[in-house]
């Protein structure tokens, strides 16, 4: 695990190659209601995204009493930030592929990745590598 110093000198191929590294999780950590696995952490941690995490955690109340997919979004959700050239992003929250039930704008972010793919299931937040 690095320093914080050092992490500011990552590029943003090492931090996808590094996330493509964890495989299953050692440890759970607590955000809130949710959890995240190694790989989730590790993410958040390096990329400076404890922010995204929290999104996801505070979009799971609204998902949950989904009048058509509550039931299926408890159990497995998608999510993709995909940042713009002008440091916009947009969170997408996925029941299904192509089956978007969420969308959020985020008007700027320095998140160092083009994309990320991340999971929620059962409540732990994880890298697909991980699933």
């Amino acid at each position: 695990m690095q320093t914080a110093h050092e992490a500011d000198h990552m590029t943003p191929e090492d931090l996808e190659h590094n996330l493509g590294q964890f495989y299953g999780t050692e440890q759970y950590h607590r955000l809130g209601p949710m959890l995240l696995t190694d790989g989730a952490y590790y993410l958040a941690q390096q990329a400076g995204a404890f922010w995204l995490m929290d999104a996801i955690a505070a979009a799971q109340p609204l998902l949950l009493l989904h009048p058509k997919y509550g039931r299926d979004l408890a159990e497995y959700q998608f999510w993709t930030l995909t940042v713009n050239s002008d440091r916009s992003a947009e969170l997408l929250c996925e029941r299904d592929t192509d089956q978007p039930v969420l969308k959020a704008l985020v008007k700027f972010t320095d998140f160092p990745l083009q994309t990320i793919k991340l999971y929620v299931e059962g409540g732990v937040i994880l890298l697909p590598s991980e699933h």
